[in-house]
């Protein structure tokens, strides 16, 4: 019998890699972790949005919730999500770094230091700009294109998740 506390960690765990697909088996049964296959129609919004695994098959007495999408046009402005922040300011000349997992932003890398970037920086692919840390681990996220920090859009300590803007880069 699988723990819904499992089960939710291994979900985290295939949703922040490359893994498209997880299969358990042992004498207690079979489990399936799948990330959907993306439509060429939605290629772009997979760019943008969380990609969430959804078990295929769970053990009878175990249910998962499944997780739905928030469309944050229908919050009030003081409520709207960080994504929503990131989404007005669509313009063109403007890149998002997002972060490529679950886990907790730190934008330093120990408390007492100096933040890997501030509003005004000027970064390259290779730059460090923050940790995002799951599950025990400290993840260095680079920014993967060159440009000018332009807005930091989560907290030191905020927990992110997988595909959630962080910051919005001028390129």
């Amino acid at each position: 019998m699988y723990k819904l506390s499992e089960i939710k960690e291994l979900i985290k765990l295939v949703d922040s890699t490359s893994i498209q697909e997880l299969q358990i088996e042992n004498e207690n049964g079979k489990l399936t972790i799948r990330k959907p296959e993306p439509k060429a129609a939605d290629a772009a919004a997979v760019a943008q949005h969380a990609v969430f695994a959804q078990p295929a098959y769970v053990p009878a007495p175990v249910s998962v919730p499944q997780q739905t999408a928030v469309h944050t046009s229908a919050l009030p402005a003081a409520q709207q999500l960080p994504e929503a922040k990131a989404e007005q300011a669509d313009n063109a000349d403007l890149h998002r770094i997002v972060s490529p997992m679950v886990g907790t932003f730190y934008a330093a890398s120990s408390p007492g230091a100096d933040a890997y970037v501030k509003v005004g920086d000027t970064v390259n692919e290779k730059t460090v700009v923050c940790i995002v840390e799951a599950m025990k681990l400290m993840n260095e996220i680079e920014a993967e294109v060159k440009g000018q920090i332009v807005e930091i859009l989560v907290e030191n300590g905020q927990l992110v998740e997988y595909g959630q803007p962080l910051f919005l880069v001028k390129r």
